[in-house]
């Protein structure tokens, strides 16, 4: 079914008008479209085109956030990792964790002690828990320096997050909402009892004027500018930009598990299996005070990752070792830490009315891991404002291709290769792991890879790129190759160039 006959016909009142298209503004969107509101999503760029693609890739509890007291974050984040899993098993997927104990830095009762209250925090786990190795005689130990003899291991999980946000754009699109890419919110102003807005299209220059009962700022590192320049408001919160950067490499280690190195300045860096010949390694955490959609990595940055490696693993890396990198700004609330790795990764909902109307929600701070429980909170506080507002029901409603019998995802994979052996095994799985369920929307009754038509590196055909058009709102091959897959590690500039190609001929043609 087309993408347009879902979602809302396109009108200019609403209930409520979402700005910003990452994880929070989807999942808010999501939420308030399925308690009967009527939704407009404006996102500037694509979705998912900036903080939200840009993280280490975590569903987890944060167990350094530990360290800072942070309880409620970490039972909450916990609790949301157990449901997520359920929800999404095609994107999320469990991973276990190997923590080296290293000399002089944090002792090992602190570390254990951090891991019982990590595993205790959980109430309800079906993910195995926390136990102690010895990496002399453990496989876990082998990659790494033989001066690390003792660690521990935990679990968390692991997620693509752009196809999260991508997934919570769909079911609000399907319980109603309308989602607008590449249009930017100009200006808004209360008049009367609710809010009038300018929208443009980004591509065309055309602009709109809708008007909505209640306005969710949800523009992430321009949460602030937007209050101010937007909409004319004055905030009572403030928002620290913080900038993380990973570092892609050739593949570390074998196995599934991943690493968590303490680091002398008291940080932890992640290396992680990544889209199985590559290595994710992240993240660095540094003030920023720049244009956030303008960010990359610096030098010093990258030589502090391969440092970071290169004090725990025996493999060396040096800046010419790193095949891509990226780099996001994450909106935090401002509570005045010292520390960029200290400020707090909990959020705050901030909402301004005028006489109990026209109100307006922005999101300062939150993690990946618990968007789905803020934008519940974000619609409690919108609640005043709509009368007769159902109730919460996001808890255990399935993400679009998540719908997997006992969310067994390998049993899934083995079907869809049997219904379709023609699909290479790489193919097959990539295509699992992306779209689930929904795999077969794309493959349709295609009896060999001629059928799904022109092929691009890396597996992808036409019949994919055609379904990412029309019910994922791809519109370049950067949204292809790099929100909706990763596919970029694995494309040559030819195929890149008849992508982009094949995507400007199919947008004439509309």
């Amino acid at each position: 079914m087309a993408a347009a006959t879902r979602q809302r016909t396109p009108s200019d009142a609403y209930d409520l008008l979402v700005i910003g298209g990452g994880i929070n503004g989807t999942g808010i969107a999501r939420d308030a479209s399925g308690r009967g509101l009527s939704v407009l999503l404006a996102e500037r760029g694509d979705l998912a085109g900036f903080t939200s693609s840009s993280s280490t890739k975590l569903i987890h509890g944060g167990l350094r956030y530990l360290e800072y007291y942070e309880f409620r974050l970490v039972r909450e984040a916990l609790a949301e990792r157990e449901r997520l899993l359920r929800l999404a098993p095609h994107v999320i997927w469990p991973l276990r964790f190997v923590l080296p104990h290293d000399e002089g830095l944090r002792p090992a009762w602190m570390l254990r002690l951090g891991l019982f209250l990590y595993d205790h925090l959980a109430r309800l786990r079906t993910l195995p828990g926390s136990t102690s190795v010895d990496l002399r005689s453990s496989p876990y130990g082998a990659p790494l320096q033989k001066r690390l003899t003792r660690g521990f291991v935990y679990s968390d999980c692991w997620v693509e997050d752009s196809r999260l946000v991508v997934l919570n754009a769909m079911d609000a699109r399907e319980h109603g909402a309308t989602v607008l890419t590449r249009t930017g919110v100009v200006s808004a102003r209360r008049e009367g009892d609710g809010w009038v807005a300018t929208l443009r299209d980004e591509r065309g220059g055309a602009e709109r004027t809708v008007r909505a009962k209640a306005v969710v700022n949800a523009a992430g590192p321009w949460v602030s500018a937007t209050l101010g320049s937007t909409l004319g408001i004055n905030s009572r919160a403030a928002v620290r930009l913080i900038k993380g950067s990973h570092i892609v490499v050739k593949r570390l280690f074998t196995g599934d598990q991943a690493y968590i190195l303490q680091q002398p300045d008291k940080r932890i860096v992640f290396a992680i299996p990544y889209e199985r010949d590559f290595t994710l390694i992240g993240t660095t955490d540094v003030p920023y005070d720049g244009e956030p959609g303008s960010v990359s990595i610096s030098p010093e940055e990258t030589d502090y990752l391969c440092g970071c490696i290169n004090r725990s693993f025996e493999t060396r890396i040096g800046p010419a070792d790193v095949v891509w990198s990226y780099s996001g700004v994450r909106p935090l609330y401002d509570d005045a830490a010292e520390n960029a790795s200290a400020v707090t990764r909990d959020y705050v909902l901030d909402v301004e009315d005028q006489g109990g109307r026209a109100a307006v929600l922005s999101v300062f701070g939150g993690k990946i891991t618990t968007y789905r429980r803020l934008a519940e909170h974000a619609l409690e506080k919108l609640k005043p404002f709509f009368p007769g507002l159902k109730g919460a029901w996001t808890g255990d409603a399935i993400l679009p291709g998540g719908a997997m019998r006992d969310a067994d995802f390998d049993q899934f994979l083995a079907k869809l290769k049997a219904e379709k052996p023609f699909l290479p095994a790489e193919t097959a799985r990539r295509l699992a792991r992306a779209y689930g369920t929904r795999t077969r929307d794309i493959v349709g009754t295609a009896q060999s890879m001629a059928d799904l038509g022109e092929a691009f590196d890396g597996g992808l055909t036409a019949a994919e790129v055609d379904y990412l058009r029309t019910e994922e709102w791809a519109v370049t091959a950067e949204d292809i190759l790099w929100r909706r897959s990763k596919l970029g590690l694995r494309t040559g500039p030819e195929s890149a160039a008849r992508l982009a190609a094949y995507l400007d001929r199919k947008a004439e043609a509309a």
